[in-house]
């Protein structure tokens, strides 16, 4: 999966626009993710995460980096082998179009704040 553009509440997938937070995976978008606490990203929100057993997940935390992701959660992610990078969404962006050439690599992006 390559993403090819992202702007404020849209981003573009191999061809495809979504204008809702999305979770990326190497062979689908699950466009209709959301969390639980809205800005607060928790491991109840990431259980489809955990089953794609990606190396890395690239957290999106919003254009303007609103949406947190608890050290609880980061440790829950590590304790389950998951390598976690968190930037604002354009820049998880970048992170994840370089990691997925060569690492299973899945993203959970939140598009607006």
């Amino acid at each position: 999966m390559t993403i090819e553009d992202y702007a404020f509440g849209r981003i573009r997938i191999e061809g495809r626009s979504y204008t809702s937070d999305v979770i990326i995976f190497p062979d689908r978008v699950d466009a209709s993710w959301w969390r639980k606490e809205g800005h607060c990203l928790r491991p109840d929100d990431l259980a489809a995460v955990v089953a794609a057993a990606p190396e890395v997940l690239v957290v999106g935390t919003g254009a303007l980096g609103v949406m947190r992701v608890p050290d609880e959660t980061l440790a829950w992610l590590g304790a389950r082998g998951i390598e976690v990078r968190c930037a604002a969404t354009g820049k998880a962006v970048e992170i994840f179009n370089d990691l997925a050439k060569s690492k299973k690599v899945v993203a959970a992006l939140h598009l607006t704040c």
